[in-house]
């Protein structure tokens, strides 16, 4: 068996209702709190209430749209004007992510370029996050146990992460009931980034067999709940299931890494108004198409067996043999994204000229060494296209 190491959050908190312990955990970690959110000011209200009845002072941060290295530098300087000594993650990934920074620049100084991979200095997170809670309210980034923020630069057109083991939280706090007012086009696409990131992580060239048991545990409870939690968002038991699909995947990907899919979402998430889990959507068919091509020309066979279980697991089959299990992947996971009414990447202003440029950024992302084969540029170049 292969040698490999494992990360994870050292508290995980789930379950219907467990919001209301918010305070009691917050108290436990600290007595002043940044609470980072994006969403509704009322979830936020609610929280604050549940710190000051625990003893735990808190000042709100909100963040709009996903974070940009601007985001967390004005975000860090507000923690440490109101000297807070904890950090609460509380919304979609893009609200989580940019508390996980602010808890590690807190810890470790300077500003997010300092840290961020490949458009930034690339530094080292060295020392312990200050402490901090992810309290996820959409299912799909699995921020809230993952070891990276991912941090936009637009001065660069590019996202990258801040990356390090000591950026984990210290504890995930997840309620499904959070998720019930999420509006359907928001639960579409965190739920395909979930789907896909468990796809990406069981396939990818990290995959080990702890992240191989999570990630197909999460491929299942997705296909099974995506669309029910899409067309119903009162449906708890559809809510539940895709929470516990987008925890399974953050913790898979952590440690396995992903693929080609999130090579090209760095990109394109940063020069498109594309929502990140609308461009895995687009992308994910398409990716598998290519990398199962270039596997069957080349040296991997057992790559390949790992596309058929994913099929099996999709259409909830397990006595489809091989090719049909290959077709029944892509399939499934087209027809899904589109059951969901999730658009091509056209609709988003992605062009023709647009796809050389993409093509050289994607490349250059950390998510691309861990796809399964190496794909070339001609194939990269074909998989934006028939994403458009």
């Amino acid at each position: 068996m292969a040698k490999f190491e494992f990360y994870s959050v050292p508290r995980i908190v789930f379950g219907r209702g467990q919001f209301a312990r918010a305070g009691e955990i917050a108290a436990s970690l600290g007595k002043s709190a940044l609470v980072v959110f994006n969403g509704g000011e009322e979830l936020s209200a609610r929280l604050a209430d549940l710190l000051k009845q625990a003893g735990v002072r808190s000042v709100a941060f909100r963040q709009r749209g996903e974070p940009q290295a601007g985001d967390v530098d004005l975000a860090t300087q507000a923690a440490r004007g109101e000297a807070c000594d904890m950090v609460v993650g509380l919304g979609g990934g893009s609200a989580i992510d940019a508390a996980k920074a602010v808890a590690g620049l807190l810890a470790n100084g300077g500003a997010a370029l300092d840290y961020m991979e490949v458009v930034g200095k690339g530094q080292k997170i060295t020392r312990q996050a200050v402490p901090w809670i992810a309290i996820p309210t959409t299912a799909g980034t699995g921020a809230e146990v993952t070891k990276n923020a991912v941090i936009g630069a637009p001065e660069r057109k590019f996202k990258a992460s801040i990356r390090g083991e000591q950026l984990l939280a210290r504890v995930a706090l997840i309620d499904p009931e959070l998720g019930m007012t999420v509006p359907p086009d928001v639960t579409a696409r965190s739920g395909m980034d979930a789907l896909c990131q468990c796809i990406e992580a069981y396939t990818s060239k990290g995959a080990q067999p702890m992240t191989d048991a999570l990630a197909m545990r999460g491929v299942t409870l997705a296909a099974r709940s995506l669309r029910r939690a899409y067309f119903d968002g009162r449906d708890l038991a559809a809510r539940e299931d895709m929470a516990m699909a987008a925890l399974l995947s953050g913790i898979a990907l952590t440690n396995a890494g992903l693929g080609a899919v999130h090579g090209f979402a760095a990109p394109l998430g940063a020069n498109f108004p594309a929502p990140h889990g609308a461009v895995c959507a687009a992308l994910l068919p398409h990716v598998i198409e290519a990398n199962v091509e270039a596997l069957s020309a080349g040296w991997g066979s057992s790559e390949i067996d790992r596309y058929a279980a994913v099929g099996r697991a999709l259409a909830g089959r397990s006595d489809l043999a091989d090719p049909e299990a290959i077709d029944a992947a892509v399939r499934i996971v087209a027809e899904l994204a589109c059951d969901v009414d999730i658009p091509p990447l056209g609709q988003f202003g992605v062009t023709e000229s647009d796809v050389p440029g993409m093509v050289e950024l994607a490349k250059k992302a950390s998510s691309m060494r861990y796809n399964p084969v190496e794909l070339t540029d001609a194939v990269l170049a074909d998989v934006l296209r028939n994403a458009i």
